[in-house]
């Protein structure tokens, strides 16, 4: 008797290096692929009841969808595409297969570590168990494989220096698997009835419809696999970029500045172990410098995040984290919402607030600074930028986005907790004439250079001059941190460097100068305690 096998895609849309997909194609003569928008994410956040899945993360995965879907039928397959839970879905397609005299064999998703992804598997198992069904996880988000680890998961170590050393002296990283040779059709429609729902739109998820991109956007590309094979290539081979990466990585305006893989990674529209490939063939061919390899260390450290949620669960999403630290932090709403909506009345947080709110993308250097403003400067619960972040950024990565503010809150992987950033060194150093500013707030538009970093230092004539009136036009500062002062008369004086860098885009910062990774926060020489905070390639 034919069999099926389900294939429930989840954070794996692609199918260049995609294990599951060999495996389902291996096991059955018939192969479903399914892919389920869950409302449960689209839900409200835990804590903070925030739309869990923002319009611009809503529109990439809407079009990565689509992108796969275009795929299988080149492959003369297709994409049963249901709005409902997983094991649900799953449960129909059981019932129709059974139906038709074509039984499930065989259930195949990527594994994941976190809370509700876990659950969501749970229900997956109990279903199958009770239908003689075999289920088969696979681990495929990572670099190297869970199972090529030097260590048990938990012995995975709490810095990230020793964590890369180990992998790196003593793992692997498995090569690019192909695909199938032979590609498993849909069950034929005369015996099982499959039907696939249409593509939702924005407003279907009950979300604001998105019309165009904000030209201004440091990210102007679509979700799926062929949009990310294309960033890939051309990032490498059309650009040359990489090999600037590591003195480019923390600018603030235009696409070239960083990789831009992140969102694709965050999906499974990229596989980590396709850009390393690349990479490799990039040093053997083009050039091997600190920048080529830094794209790989990031890649280490999306890995690491991973497996840190392997090691500690559910103790990542606790107000204590995984340290088990507590601070007397506020849930003040209204001191948030300015945060949020870029009205702190200080304009290199306010821009980069305003930057993730209008295109879903925020820099590697305004993640760190407004994360550390939050929490350091304004006081509140650390939750309340993770769930915001979560809502809306285009590349969030639960395991990556949730490591990186216990780090930020002084409650992960670092014993160093009392790290501050200072917002105007930091505003003077990555944008130092302040064009970065002036896009995003155009309140202040018309300040020049340095001084817009700064406003309420201003004199009444100047304000006047430049059309800014405090407390009205443009709010004043909710927090004014002791240690700004020292920085604030350096921001009317003509910037001691500039790095001009074109591909790098503006506001790329000082040359020489210390700088954290790309895609999440902070880092420190070396990597050392604490490592270089990143989460993949941003």
């Amino acid at each position: 008797m034919a069999r099926a096998a389900i294939y429930l895609f989840r954070n794996d849309l692609r199918l260049h290096d995609n294990e599951c997909y060999n495996l389902a194609n291996r096991l059955a003569d018939y192969v479903i692929p399914v892919y389920c928008f869950d409302p449960t994410h689209f839900q409200p956040t835990w804590h903070f009841k925030f739309n869990k899945t923002e319009k611009f993360r809503a529109k990439f995965l809407i079009e990565s969808v689509e992108d796969l879907r275009l795929k299988l039928r080149e492959r003369a397959s297709d994409l049963i595409i249901c709005k409902d839970q997983p094991h649900r879905v799953i449960k129909d397609l059981i019932s129709k297969c059974e139906a038709g005299k074509i039984p499930v064999s065989a259930v195949v998703y990527q594994k994941e570590v976190t809370y509700e992804e876990v659950n969501v598997e749970d229900k997956i198992k109990d279903l199958c168990s009770g239908n003689n069904i075999k289920v088969h996880e696979l681990w495929g988000s990572t670099l190297y494989n869970l199972q090529d680890l030097p260590f048990k998961v938990r012995q995975v170590p709490d810095t990230y220096t020793n964590f890369r050393k180990d992998v790196e002296g003593r793992s692997r990283v498995r090569p690019v698997c192909q695909e199938p040779d032979t590609i498993r059709p849909l069950p034929p429609s005369t015996t099982v009835e499959l039907k696939s729902q249409e593509l939702p739109t924005l407003p279907d998820l009950g979300l604001k419809d998105l019309i165009e991109n904000d030209r201004r956007t440091a990210f102007p590309y679509k979700g799926g696999e062929s949009a990310g094979l294309a960033r890939l290539h051309s990032y490498l081979w059309g650009t040359n970029a990489v090999a600037t990466y590591k003195e480019t990585r923390n600018g603030l305006l235009g696409t070239e500045y960083s990789t831009k893989f992140s969102p694709w990674l965050a999906h499974g529209c990229l596989s980590p172990r396709m850009i390393f490939r690349e990479i490799k063939k990039y040093e053997k061919e083009v050039v091997s410098n600190k920048s080529t390899y830094w794209v790989i260390f990031e890649l280490i450290w999306r890995d690491y995040f991973k497996f840190v949620c392997l090691k500690y669960g559910d103790r990542v999403f606790y107000r204590t984290g995984i340290m088990g630290k507590d601070h007397d932090w506020s849930q003040d709403m209204k001191k948030f919402r300015l945060w949020a909506e870029g009205r702190t009345g200080v304009p290199f947080v306010d821009a980069n607030m305003r930057e993730l709110k209008e295109t879903g993308w925020m820099s590697n250097r305004g993640r760190q600074n407004v994360a550390s403003y939050l929490i350091k400067d304004m006081g509140l619960d650390w939750r309340l930028g993770a769930e915001w972040f979560e809502a809306y950024l285009l590349d969030h990565d639960v395991c990556s986005n949730y490591g990186n503010w216990n780090y930020a809150a002084g409650i992960g992987n670092d014993p160093r907790e009392n790290r501050k950033f200072n917002m105007i060194k930091q505003g003077m150093d990555y944008d130092p004439d302040g064009d970065y500013v002036r896009t995003w707030v155009k309140e202040l538009a018309r300040i020049p250079g340095g001084k817009v970093h700064v406003p309420w230092t201003l004199s009444p004539r100047e304000l006047e001059a430049w059309g800014v009136s405090l407390g009205e036009t443009y709010p004043n500062p909710v927090v004014v941190a002791p240690e700004w002062g020292r920085h604030t008369q350096k921001s009317n004086k003509k910037p001691a460097y500039r790095d001009s860098n074109p591909k790098g885009g503006k506001g790329a910062g000082p040359k020489n100068q210390q700088r954290g990774i790309d895609f999440y926060f902070k880092s420190d020489k070396q990597g050392g305690p604490g490592g270089n905070r990143g989460g993949g390639p941003g």
